[in-house]
């Protein structure tokens, strides 16, 4: 039996028009040119759909959909075809991926293609490449728009620490805020030298200044000196076990363990923001040895996260 999806087409139509329309124009607005507009609003389009300046990034999320290959290469050509329409743009201009649902990060580093499409886009005043085809995700998680801000507020003259920095936009607004330094810590070496490039395409990048270390966060963590950071980024995965690291990491289980390092690694007044992904996450606020511990997820939600974001974080002053 075949599966008939097109007559849902037009309800996935006049959904995203509708989003389109309302998210374009707060983007305007706000002088953003990288938002998303779509996030699973219907069960029968399971997408988190996004515009780049130009382009548009739609990932499925993996579900039990019941359509054979075919079928369902049919269905996300229709669905790619409802999205040129909407936004007016050409299908060449849309990439798509499976997005699966994991504990862990490391589906992240895992290539989808040969094809490789590289952009440059703009974002509170800086530029940051972004890979369309590549990796699960784009190099630039769009919900942290807020917070990369604030870093960058609180920069000026400060020695920062950027754990799990991903592709280092952190890093890059720390940077540009004024940063005496800045280290960069990830566990993979394609997000290193991306992060890097990212330093150096923005003209920030200075050797003395800034480092980039390819290695186990955890690892890292246990070998800071004390009293050393002035301001620490820490948005680590729900869950790894990753070969290179000994042990499982577990965010909700291992979160006080964690920051008791972090903060014993800052400054008097020094300051983390620490966030992450896991749903339901409670901080034990109690066993952390702060005199700040502030949840800013309310503040650092952009307008187009707004009800829709499955992240916490928090300002942790010690």
């Amino acid at each position: 039996m075949s599966y008939d999806f097109s007559s849902k087409l037009p309800m996935f139509q006049n959904r995203l028009l509708k989003m389109w329309k309302h998210y374009s124009k707060l983007a305007r607005r706000q002088d953003v040119v990288c938002f998303r507009f779509y996030d699973h609003d219907l069960p029968e389009f399971p997408f988190a759909i996004e515009w780049y300046d130009g382009v548009v990034h739609a990932a499925e999320y993996k579900r039990k959909h019941g359509m054979e290959d075919e079928e369902h290469e049919a269905w996300l050509q229709a669905c790619r075809e409802v999205i040129a329409t909407v936004i007016e743009v050409a299908q060449e201009v849309i990439f798509m991926k499976q997005r699966q649902r994991k504990a862990g990060r490391q589906g992240q580093y895992e290539k989808f293609g040969e094809e490789k499409a590289e952009k440059i886009i703009r974002e509170g005043g800086l530029s940051f490449i972004i890979n369309l085809t590549d990796y699960l995700d784009t190099g630039l998680f769009l919900d942290h728009r807020i917070t990369r801000g604030m870093v960058r507020e609180q920069s000026q003259g400060k020695r920062v620490l950027n754990l799990f920095c991903y592709t280092g936009s952190f890093s890059v607004y720390a940077a540009h805020g004024g940063a005496k330094s800045v280290t960069s810590v990830d566990l993979s070496k394609t997000y290193i030298n991306w992060a890097k490039r990212n330093m150096q395409y923005n003209k920030l990048y200075n050797e003395e200044k800034h480092e980039f270390v390819n290695a186990d966060v955890m690892e890292i963590i246990n070998e800071l000196p004390a009293d050393t950071f002035d301001l620490i980024i820490c948005d680590p995965p729900t869950f790894s076990n990753s070969k290179r690291m000994e042990d499982t990491f577990d965010v909700q289980r291992d979160h006080v363990v964690l920051l008791k390092k972090l903060l014993k690694a800052c400054t008097d007044d020094g300051k983390i923001y620490f966030s992450n992904n896991y749903r339901g996450f409670q901080l034990e606020r109690d066993a952390l040895p702060a005199t700040v511990v502030k949840d800013i997820t309310g503040a650092t939600t952009p307008f187009d996260f707004q009800g829709r974001l499955h992240r916490a974080c928090f300002l942790i002053e010690k």
